[in-house]
């Protein structure tokens, strides 16, 4: 079967050149997928950051300080949001998780689970 694609502009493809133009137009989309996730990485991990000062560098924290890496998502979720809803007493994790939205703590709960404790 001989492949064959006509546009509206009278632009004729067929066979190889159908091929070639499909495989370069996935590459191109591939590429700006990944470049989006990468930046969402990134947008995480820097919200993440934020956290170092007291809970430690890559969420591994000193002596005294809970650690966050290595702990389960929906528990990291299910603290912030009771922080975030002043649920559950603090000195200051209720004032900086409601500078998070709901979606940004899900987030950073996926990327402390993700980590090696």
């Amino acid at each position: 079967m001989k492949l064959r694609c006509r546009c509206e502009h009278g632009l004729s493809f067929r066979g190889t050149q159908l091929n070639h133009l499909l495989k370069a137009l996935t590459g191109v989309c591939l590429a700006v997928l990944s470049s989006w996730a990468s930046a969402d990485a990134l947008q995480v991990r820097g919200m993440a950051a934020s956290c170092s000062a007291c809970h430690g560098t890559h969420g591994i924290a000193q002596s005294g300080m809970e650690s966050l890496a290595g702990v389960a998502k929906e528990d990291f979720v299910k603290k912030m949001m009771d922080f975030k809803t002043d649920k559950k007493p603090a000195t200051l994790m209720h004032q900086l998780s409601k500078g998070f939205t709901d979606a940004q703590i899900e987030q950073m709960g996926a990327y402390f689970a993700a980590l090696k404790k």
